[in-house]
């Protein structure tokens, strides 16, 4: 479990400290206590139940298998954030958001397969046969694809969503992620918009302390999504195994208490056995719980509840479903779904079924937000 929010620990940190009452953004006028010596103070309170609310969040999100991206240009944030997100392996950008990072994510992936190339020319030897003055410009490339997208060089998919530190500063990234759908947790001061984020945590984004405090609670909840996916996947193939065990003695059973049964009994026996034989099937097919939509491209959470709440909770249910009809579901349960193109659906949905991951995963990198 992650440590509990103190709010005391938050006023030590100086998280309360707000902009001067004439910068600020009448928005923020919720999470605002007071105004002392013309700079408006933030109320902990609130900013301790936001924190909780976007750790609940971005932990499902951690445990989903999706990546979390930490976006932070300012300088008294890139240290913070390099370290920490660094150790619970999630990609981060601290030198400046590359235009187009997430609508021209292909251009961008791109790029970072070029930093690969060069790696491999100077493991196999063909950069030793380039003119001196060739291998200076090529490691002067490497060194700026390396400062710039060296930290994402693992992101092989659009991000699950994105944590920015200070909205203004990062405006072209918070409107990317809205165009595409994208979730956005946000440390937000008294100068932004919280309207702009889905998750927004009101504090001062401008202190380093403040910065730090935030982010390790931040961390801490991811790190559990994670380590929650891990114990996951372990009781998962435990469970398989004894499900195999089990469906190996199951005939031999049953072959033991057919000849153990008298001559007498063995004409009415057909009839009694038929029912439970044709129950059981139908009680497994009730049983059987929701597969994870989001790894479909272009599906977050919020699209994901509305398609199991309407009968689309696994892969193969999604393949057989038309576009239009998906497109109807969506804009029935929520103005902020109508938006979204499922076009490309139940064709991700198809490979998802017949357990095709290689092949859907080649495809996502191939194709620019899940949309042909």
């Amino acid at each position: 479990m992650a440590s509990k929010i103190e709010v005391k620990d938050l006023l030590e940190a100086g998280v309360h400290f707000g902009h001067l009452t004439r910068k600020w953004n009448p928005n923020m006028a919720p999470y605002i206590y007071m105004e002392r010596n013309g700079i408006h103070v933030i109320n902990l309170y609130k900013t301790a139940a936001k924190l909780e609310e976007a750790n609940e969040a971005l932990k499902k999100i951690a445990a989903s298998g999706r990546k979390i991206l930490f976006v932070a240009t300012k300088k008294q944030a890139k240290d913070i954030v390099a370290d920490k997100v660094s150790k619970v392996n999630m990609p981060y950008i601290t030198e400046r958001w590359p235009g187009g990072m997430l609508t021209n994510f292909v251009t961008i992936r791109k790029a970072v397969k070029k930093m690969a190339a060069i790696d491999r020319m100077k493991k196999d030897g063909t950069f030793n046969t380039l003119s001196k003055k060739e291998r200076l410009q090529v490691d002067r490339l490497r060194a700026k694809l390396e400062k710039n997208l060296g930290s994402i060089a693992d992101m092989t998919r659009l991000p699950g969503a994105l944590f920015i530190v200070d909205t203004m500063r990062e405006h072209i990234a918070v409107k990317e992620a809205q165009k595409l759908n994208i979730p956005i947790f946000a440390m937000v001061d008294t100068n932004s918009d919280p309207r702009d984020v889905d998750f927004a945590i009101p504090s001062n984004d401008d202190a380093g302390k403040s910065i730090e405090i935030i982010l390790e609670h931040v961390t801490k909840a991811v790190a559990e999504g994670l380590e929650e996916r891990k114990n996951d996947k372990g009781s998962g193939k435990d469970k398989e195994d004894d499900n195999t065990d089990a469906v190996e003695e199951t005939p031999k059973k049953k072959e033991k208490a057919a000849e153990e049964k008298p001559a007498k009994k063995a004409e009415a026996a057909p009839t009694k056995e038929e029912k439970p034989a044709e129950e059981k099937p139908a009680k497994k097919e009730t049983e059987a719980k929701p597969e994870d939509l989001t790894k479909i491209e272009g599906i977050g959470p919020k699209a994901a509840e509305a398609l199991v709440a309407n009968g689309l909770s696994t892969y193969a249910a999604l393949a057989d479903t038309d576009a239009e009809k998906i497109k109807e579901i969506l804009t029935e349960a929520s103005s902020t779904l109508a938006h979204l193109d499922p076009t490309s659906w139940p064709k991700q949905a198809k490979m998802a079924a017949e357990g095709n991951w290689d092949e859907l995963k080649e495809w996502q990198d191939s194709v620019k937000g899940g949309v042909e």
